[in-house]
């Protein structure tokens, strides 16, 4: 019996078909990369102080002193929270006093900002904190926004492959693009912060259903060859185009409503897809839907020029894995030995602290010096060599010390940014996106290596498992960044420390580049330090292996 691949040989690998589904499919991945971001502008906090209201009786000496200052980063600013209490100071107006002449300042009383805030337009016309004043006591909600999103994108993760496995990826693919550009136009038209967040959360179980649906539709039209290019160059990389596009749009359009109104556009275009885009045929397959099948194949070999004569399917002919039996597995087999159970801990240790360094890094760049619009894009383009260092690294060096490099390099930077002197803060720009750099490179290479650590029987749950840890990661990356507030350097410290100690527990993990895909729990490669007994069954199984042995060459993740 032949298999899908076999079957299908005759398409090639790289016709004018394969590249028409690897642009489209990566060309619709390009909102994902400024919705799942949007949040560096749309809940961007700008310089403000305590209103002082016009209706005050106060002199112009006494209404240009009625802030306290503090100290923020060696310097004195004025208070974000406080003011002089204006009754108080009204009086000293009225006697004819001079602040700080005739009245000490420091023992003044002072007080809450009880007629609200003064926003600075320099750099955000309006955001969602300058909307429903999300500062100073409700300064905790602007991050938790972002952490709901990537809430929604943990529900999502959960729902979208069972959704495509049971509708089709096609089907999916787009309902959860208009899902998520529908509910981003809804957002625009928020009266209150709970809707908002409360639309936030649905934009992004749409955004990731969006992503794994078109990833998994190219992985299973694309042949062996391509798609290892197209998980991670492709998908990657108009993630990349994306993110670029988000600071592109900011920066012309400063008022978030209008900003979000203008990242919708792109996903609108992508309804014009659908008549280039076709279902995935092995799903059609896997229903027992072979004439669909074949059609799709059939247009696939026309616009490739190659002429066919008779039948594709011969539905005798094609192997049916599900009638296979195979032996049933559970989560809990992931706990089962004490390897596999390092393993899946080292795992979620790793997914979860790349998360946190690649979200935390990307959501922290308004609070660069220098201009916010400039920063946030050059983070976006470092990640275009990041993905295609990975790439390489994947092909040709080993995982596990490939790995390790990236992460001890993205995170021994972030540790020396409290070193660099003030006045060299382009150097300090340039460290960050060197960080950034070595973290989306970890990211990008983390897929291929936890699939290849984890045996088939047990993989799927294996990388769920994995994006779970990673999702928690993104949900707790705000607060990372919200710790800045109290400190500069906090977070830089916090994620380089996390980083770089993830770098060295990666070098205890199995190598696996150029090894056997395990297909059973005992066939798993070992961690390193740990003394295991060898069952004679388990030495004979890796004697086979080596005798004959099944080299993965590229994965579809």
């Amino acid at each position: 019996m032949r298999d899908y691949d076999e079957v299908t040989a005759f398409l090639g690998e790289w016709g004018p078909f394969q590249r028409l589904i690897f642009f489209l499919l990566s060309a619709s991945i390009i909102p994902n990369g400024f919705n799942g971001l949007s949040a560096v502008f749309l809940a961007g906090t700008p310089e403000h102080r305590c209103r002082v209201p016009d209706s005050a009786n106060l002199s112009s000496a006494w209404r240009n002193h009625s802030i306290p200052m503090r100290l923020q980063d060696g310097r004195e600013v004025p208070h974000n929270c406080r003011r002089y209490r204006l009754a108080t100071i009204a009086n000293f107006s009225a006697l004819g006093l001079l602040p700080g002449r005739d009245v000490n300042l420091t023992g003044l009383e002072e007080e809450d900002c009880l007629d609200g805030w003064e926003f600075s337009q320099d750099v955000y016309q309006s955001t969602i904190v300058t909307e429903w004043n999300l500062v100073c006591d409700d300064d905790w909600k602007a991050p938790l926004t972002i952490s709901l999103f990537f809430v929604g994108v943990l529900v999502g993760s959960f729902v979208s492959g069972q959704l495509s496995d049971r509708f089709g990826r096609k089907n999916v693919l787009f309902v959860t693009m208009g899902m998520q550009t529908g509910f981003s136009f809804l957002q625009v038209f928020s009266t209150t912060y709970e809707m908002f967040t409360v639309l936030f959360i649905i934009v992004g179980m749409g955004q990731i259903s969006n992503y794994v649906a078109a990833f998994v539709l190219g992985t299973e039209i694309l042949g062996k060859s391509v798609r290892i290019i197209f998980s991670t160059l492709g998908v990657c990389i108009f993630y990349s185009v994306g993110f670029m596009l988000l600071p592109l749009f900011a920066y012309f359009i400063r008022a978030w409503r209008m900003l979000l109104l203008a990242l919708t556009v792109p996903g609108v275009l992508c309804v014009v897809l659908w008549w280039f885009i076709p279902e995935s045929p092995r799903w059609l397959i896997s229903q027992g839907r072979f004439k669909e099948a074949e059609e799709i194949l059939r247009k696939a070999a026309t616009i490739n020029g190659i002429v066919i004569t008779s039948t594709i399917f011969d539905p005798a002919e094609l192997q049916d894995l599900s009638s296979q039996n195979q032996q049933s597995h559970s989560i809990l087999d992931l706990l089962r030995t004490q390897n596999i159970r390092m393993v899946t801990i080292m795992s979620i240790i790793l997914w979860m602290t790349i998360s946190v360094g690649y979200f935390g890094l990307s959501l922290d760049t308004p609070n660069l010096h220098g201009d916010i619009y400039v920063n946030c894009f050059l983070s976006a383009v470092v990640e275009v060599p990041a993905y295609i260092v990975a790439w390489l690294l994947l092909q040709y060096l080993p995982r596990r010390y490939s790995m390790a490099t990236a992460l001890f390099l993205g995170g021994s930077v972030l540790l020396f940014l409290q070193l660099i002197p003030p006045d060299l803060y382009y150097l300090t720009i340039v460290l960050v996106m060197v960080g950034k750099f070595g973290i989306t490179a970890a990211f990008a290479m983390v897929y291929v290596y936890t699939a290849e650590l984890y045996p088939t029987v047990v993989r799927n749950m294996g990388m769920g498992v994995s994006s779970t840890a990673s999702r928690l990661g993104s949900i707790l990356s705000p607060y990372f960044v919200y710790l800045g507030a109290y400190d500069r350097f906090l977070p830089y410290i916090l994620m380089g420390s996390l980083t770089v100690l993830t770098a060295i527990l990666t070098l205890f993990l199995p190598e696996s580049f150029r090894t056997p895909l395990p297909d059973t729990i005992d066939q798993m490669l070992r961690v390193k330090g740990i003394k295991y007994r060898q069952s004679p069954s388990h030495t004979k199984v890796l004697k086979d292996e080596e005798e004959s042995p099944t080299i993965l060459k590229s994965t579809p993740f």
